[in-house]
């Protein structure tokens, strides 16, 4: 006998044969049915909670304000950049001199970018990875470029336009 032509002893109907409540009033429910019901109710939650890599940050904007100075230029290397956490922005310098700022708020599900890499600003949270000149995405599930933020350089001072 395969599983499948099993059944249990105790939840068959005495009367009718078929399969039911182990009180032997057969409702209607197979076992088969309540598995299949019961893996559908797991089934649903699981997947909601994995949410789509489609899914794009609602508020991708970064707390800084206009005026606020973020720190030396130089110390943002060249082809590299810097994170200024608390203002949530991204600054870098493509080229020397070229300075570029982006909002360091990914646009897959908002984490803060951590990290400046030899492969672009990286959102290690889902792995995302953005250009270093344009904040297009490179790699990962972000669905579109990090904003950009209007940047200055004054007297060797980083500050947001």
């Amino acid at each position: 006998m395969t599983d499948a032509q099993q059944t249990d002893s105790s939840t068959t109907d005495q009367h009718s044969g078929s399969t039911g409540c182990c009180c032997g009033a057969g409702h209607g429910l197979s076992r088969r049915r309540a598995l299949g019901l019961g893996a559908a109710g797991l089934t649903a939650p699981v997947l909601a909670a994995c949410g789509s890599s489609e899914e794009a940050a609602t508020d991708t904007e970064p707390t800084a304000t206009s005026g606020e100075a973020l720190g030396a230029a130089a110390d943002v290397p060249v082809g590299s950049g810097v994170i200024y956490t608390d203002a949530e922005v991204v600054v870098t310098q493509p080229t020397e001199g070229e300075y570029k700022g982006f909002s360091a708020v990914c646009t897959h599900q908002g984490c803060i970018v951590s990290q400046i890499s030899a492969d672009g600003i990286v959102c290690t949270c889902h792995n995302s990875v953005f250009d270093v000149a344009t904040g297009e995405v490179v790699s990962g599930p972000a669905p579109s470029p990090l904003g950009s933020v209007e940047v200055t350089v004054d007297a060797d001072e980083v500050t947001v336009a």
